[in-house]
This record gives structure tokens, sequence and C-alpha cells, in this order.
């Protein structure tokens, strides 16, 4: 899996693209914690080019999602496809995150 990130606005973008499983999660969390210590506290997760995520993945947005909550921060999710959508929806993720359709969208919020 890939995953770049940059500053977009007041937010930071990280976009993987791939498979978020087991062997992949942990590089959007480590990416995730490269701009969390810098002190960033809005960040965005872009997964239009997200093929699979499994339980693992939903584990580290989870656990990116609770470091940026004592700081007043939150992880919002956007762009989200077909398979992705499902596992978020049947997982109850939908729920717990501020989910939006476009990039757009998540930047105003």
């Amino acid at each position: 899996m890939e995953c770049e990130s940059f500053k977009q606005d007041d937010a930071v973008v990280v976009k993987p693209s791939g498979r978020m499983d087991a062997g992949t999660a942990s590089v959007f969390e480590k990416e995730c914690d490269k701009w969390i210590e810098k002190g960033e506290t809005n960040l965005i997760g872009d997964f239009e080019n997200l093929e699979y995520i499994s339980s693992a993945g939903l584990r580290s947005v989870l656990v990116v999602g609770k470091k940026l909550k004592p700081a007043g921060g939150e992880l919002a999710l956007c762009n989200m496809n077909g398979m992705v959508e499902e596992v978020f929806s049947m997982s109850g993720f939908k729920s717990i995150f501020n989910i939006f359709d476009t990039l757009e969208a998540a930047l105003e919020r």
C-alpha cells in the first residue's frame, strides 16, 4: 500500500492507495503519526484510491482518531468507494467518524 500526505488549507490530507490490511495498515497509521507529532490535529483520510480495508485497517483508522481526540482534533474521512464504504457501514464505523462524499466537502467542515 502506498500512502501520500499533504497539507491543504487547515487540514492534512492522508491518501492511502491499494489494500489496507494486516500487513499494510501500519503504513497509514505511521503517516498520520508523522503529522500528529508535528502538532496537526485536523486530519482527513481520503480513501479515493483505497481498494480494500480489513479489520486491521479499521483498527488503524480508529487508533488515529483516538490519538487526535485529546488535542481536540478529528480524523474525517472522504471518497469511500464500494467495498470500503460497505465495510465501514457494516462495522458501525460510519457512526464514529464524520464521512464526506468529497475531499472538498471534508475541507469545508
